[in-house]
């Protein structure tokens, strides 16, 4: 995003979280004003790129946005699982799939992007409804593994290792358990996963429901939404039964290019341009976003430093503004232009750094200019879409796109796992371009799906120069890759172990606030006892060591990630409550110092510092009033917490409406049945009588 041009950057105050993180003006600083503080409840985001967050319009600052999980190992929000099934068309192996799971396990056989976990979701929720599902991880030896609850669980992607062990007597004691349980369970397995013979019986091969059939139902729910009108609606089914589309959708048979027609119709359809080009422009976006219309792409512009990296910026920076995708280009083109290949193209190109002539004379006329930003994003079939203004912004905002659905992914992908030495240019240029408010959710995301096709040890590796950076921007970048990988089955278990040994009390400070920023993403909300479990590793300080600012505030971050899904609630209280009664000094009873101090004060995480919820004292009161209560009593214990936790329920016994409704005087006569084993208590007690006593026109007591 560009600057505002008429205000300078200002000093660095010696904030940790500054995105730069260094003494002195940076280039980030001067979006320091576009921080959003979110006092209470969930921050609601908006959408970059068809990915859905949790939480505030695209203008909103998008550093700290939370994306949401697509896999998950604990219980699915409804709303989530019904967002997943609004389009959904029974596959043709559906009603056979419902007579297997009657025998309480199913295993679903399917090639990617089939629509095989949307299918488990659909069959588990006609048993249970959308708010009966839970994820499961991918364990080694499913056969440790036992149904707590009457629930419909799900498995996405199993392991070979796991499927090694996922033998027919096997399946046969985990039938057993559910149905004891009164529970159901779905295990997708990709198609060249080898599994026991033993399993055949219970096994269904998914087959996908035809993709015209699903841009049928995506449409109907796009007019349902208020994305199109009837007449719209009625115009892209005319348009989807032509010969071109029909023999299109032959062609790429999966789920999503149903999906992807849908969308490219709506687009066209409602575009105030879509009268100027012909339907059929619909087909040849989708046909630009293959893996071989990239590599073609990329051919035709091998010689080309100049198209190389303006394709690299947008595919690297989709959704960001034309000043940003400009300067990241021109360092990636420096780069590139310093690299050993074929002779560069000279005579009579434009854009060409300013060559001289064929002959190299210096009087010969050369274009010094080069075309225009909007002539070279044609070139490289791009182009700026609308731009975008907002009440948080002080200037509007212009992204820059491509024509074709997937084509950023697709080129990208190509780009740095195709090219030798291509991958290193990108981090080089990375490192180098300054902080823009939300290159690291852009930018981490499409790493994340790139490294989600990688292989070797490095696919991990190249993300640590990052995660140990200093700057908050960088780490943040690496969380959002993190958290996009983990959403691949195959590397749940990779992602797991790096983070566990990220997380490691020899581990530097900065790396473990990788992880913890990790765990403020989509891989805690996916993974929250992991999660919890690694926040409590990154806490291992050494002997008389500080708790710092940085580390501080990612993990108080990170719990208000937690924090913004009520399931969450019990457990991140509990692990606040363990780090209280730690011994003085360590950063874990540092970190709870800090905690309930500032939702006894203010709130938790402070006004100001990160935060995707904020929560007070008096919302645990009302919401958790027995947990709650062990954390005031342990408060007004310990000397560090006595004096916060003593004024905050002041604060609450003075306001009539919190003092309704955390139904304090019952809270009041706990603390006093409590206060002969705790001194801390008993000393709040009895000065809180003292001071009415003394205090004549002070209410009475309910």
């Amino acid at each position: 995003m560009s600057a505002d041009a008429g205000t300078p950057p200002g000093p660095d105050d010696g904030n940790p979280d500054n995105p730069e993180g260094g003494p002195g003006p940076g280039p980030g600083d001067s979006y320091r004003g576009n921080q959003q503080r979110v006092e209470g409840g969930v921050a609601v985001m908006g959408g970059i790129a068809g990915n859905v967050f949790i939480g505030a319009p695209f203008d909103e600052d998008i550093s700290e946005r939370i994306v949401k999980p697509r896999l998950r190992e604990g219980p699915y929000p409804a709303d989530d699982v019904e967002e997943r099934l609004r389009g959904f068309v029974e596959p043709p192996t559906h009603a056979q799939c419902r007579k297997v799971l009657d025998g309480h396990v199913l295993v679903l056989r399917a090639e990617g992007g089939s629509g095989a976990g949307t299918a488990a979701f659909a069959l588990l929720a006609e048993r249970y409804g959308t708010g009966g599902i839970t994820g499961l991880d991918s364990p080694d030896d499913l056969s440790r593994w036992r149904p707590k609850e009457r629930r419909g669980y799900l498995l996405q992607g199993l392991s070979p290792k796991a499927a090694a062990s996922l033998g027919g007597v096997a399946l046969a004691e985990l039938a057993s358990l559910l149905r004891h349980s009164g529970a159901h369970l779905v295990i997708t397995v990709r198609t060249e996963t080898p599994l026991p013979g033993g399993t055949l019986p219970r096994q269904v091969a998914h087959r996908p429901p035809p993709p015209a059939d699903v841009a049928v139902k995506r449409l109907g729910t796009m007019v349902e939404a208020g994305e199109l009108t009837a007449g719209q609606e009625a115009e892209a089914l005319r348009h989807l039964a032509a010969p071109d589309f029909t023999d299109y959708l032959d062609a790429h048979p999966m789920p999503g290019d149903g999906v992807a027609v849908a969308e490219g119709l709506r687009d066209f359809i409602v575009a105030e341009a879509g009268a100027e080009k012909p339907v059929a422009s619909v087909l040849d976006d989708l046909r630009t976003g293959s893996p071989a219309a990239a590599r073609a792409a990329l051919t035709e512009a091998r010689d080309r430093a100049d198209r190389i990296s303006l394709m690299a910026a947008v595919s690297l920076l989709p959704g960001q503004d034309r000043t940003v995708v400009e300067r990241f280009g021109a360092i990636l083109r420096s780069h590139l232009d310093g690299r050993d290949g074929p002779a560069p193209v000279t005579a009579g190109v434009p854009g060409n750094g300013g060559a001289r002539g064929p002959s190299g004379d210096p009087s010969a006329r050369h274009d010094v200019l080069g075309p225009a930003f909007e002539e070279r994003l044609s070139a490289v079939g791009a182009r700026l879409l609308p731009p975008r203004y907002g009440a948080a912004q002080r200037y509007p905002v212009q992204p820059v796109a491509f024509f074709g659905r997937h084509r950023s992914e697709t080129l990208l992908r190509s780009l740095w796992l195709d090219y030798e030495g291509v991958a290193e240019l990108l981090w080089r240029s990375l490192n180098e371009v300054p902080h823009h408010t939300g290159i690291e959710l852009a930018a981490g995301e499409a790493i994340g799906k790139v490294l989600a096709h990688a292989t070797g040890p490095d696919t991990l590796r190249q993300l640590l120069p990052f995660a140990e950076s200093d700057k908050r921007w960088r780490r943040r970048l690496v969380a959002y890759a993190l958290g996009e990988m983990v959403q691949h089955p195959a590397l749940t278990g990779a992602v797991r172990e790096q983070l566990r040994y990220w997380s490691r009390a020899a581990a530097p400070v900065p790396l473990r606030c990788t992880v913890a920023e990790t765990c403020a993403g989509s891989y805690g909300l996916a993974r929250p006892a992991a999660a919890l479990k690694l926040l409590d590793s990154v806490l291992d300080g050494r002997a008389g060591e500080k708790l710092g600012s940085p580390l501080r505030t990612a993990v108080s971050f990170a719990l208000s990630a937690l924090l913004s899904e009520d399931t969450n609630h019990a457990a991140v209280l509990d692990l606040l409550r363990e780090w209280q009664a730690a011994d003085r000094g360590t950063w874990r009873h540092d970190l709870a110092v800090h905690a309930v101090t500032s939702m006894s004060l203010t709130a938790f995480p402070q006004p100001g510092a990160p935060a995707v919820r904020r929560v007070r004292l008096a919302d645990l009161l009302v919401a958790h009033p027995e947990r709650a209560r062990g954390l005031v009593v342990a408060a007004l214990d310990a000397p560090e917490t006595h004096e916060a936790a003593a004024t905050g329920l002041s604060t609450i016994e003075n306001d009539p409406e919190l003092r309704r409704r955390t139904a304090f005087p019952h809270l009041l006569a706990a603390l006093a049945a409590t206060a002969r084993e705790h001194r801390g208590v008993l000393r709040f007690v009895l000065r809180r009588h003292r001071d009415r006593a003394a205090s004549p026109a002070e209410r009475p007591a309910s």
